[in-house]
């Protein structure tokens, strides 16, 4: 249909063939031209990434230690539904599965919760996560 609407000055078999290629050709010029402008051909795999040896130095190896036994004692202080959406997030749970789980109504609940669950956590850490008690 196309065709013989946007190529009617077609009138042989033969005329579809160059006319085929040439829109062949532009559609591999448009993906690599998307392609581009995504930044595709400049990405580096995650395997080529080299990763940070973590344990390399004892004192932030120290200071990492002493932040996860504050955290872990601060979500110790936490309320029941405050460490319960901390635990479905940290499963990788999205905010609509929270919510079905939970058995919440309005999705925006879950969002507020979350908001003063994460502000709580924060005062507990002593009002920056880097900070030393």
């Amino acid at each position: 249909m196309l065709l013989h609407e946007k190529y009617a000055h077609l009138e042989r078999p033969e005329d579809l063939l160059p006319l085929s290629l040439q829109i062949v050709r532009f559609k591999i010029l448009s993906l690599r031209r998307k392609a581009a402008r995504r930044g595709e051909y400049s990405q580096i795999s995650v395997t080529d990434i080299p990763l940070p040896d973590l344990d390399s130095n004892p004192a932030d190896a120290f200071e990492r230690k002493e932040m996860l036994v504050r955290l872990a004692e601060s979500v110790a202080q936490l309320g029941d539904r405050c460490r319960e959406l901390i635990r479905l997030k940290l499963q990788g749970k999205t905010f609509p599965e929270i919510q079905k789980m939970m058995g919440v109504r309005a999705i925006n609940t879950i969002y507020t919760w979350d908001h003063r669950c994460r502000k709580r956590l924060l005062e507990l850490m002593g009002g920056d996560w880097e900070r030393r008690k």
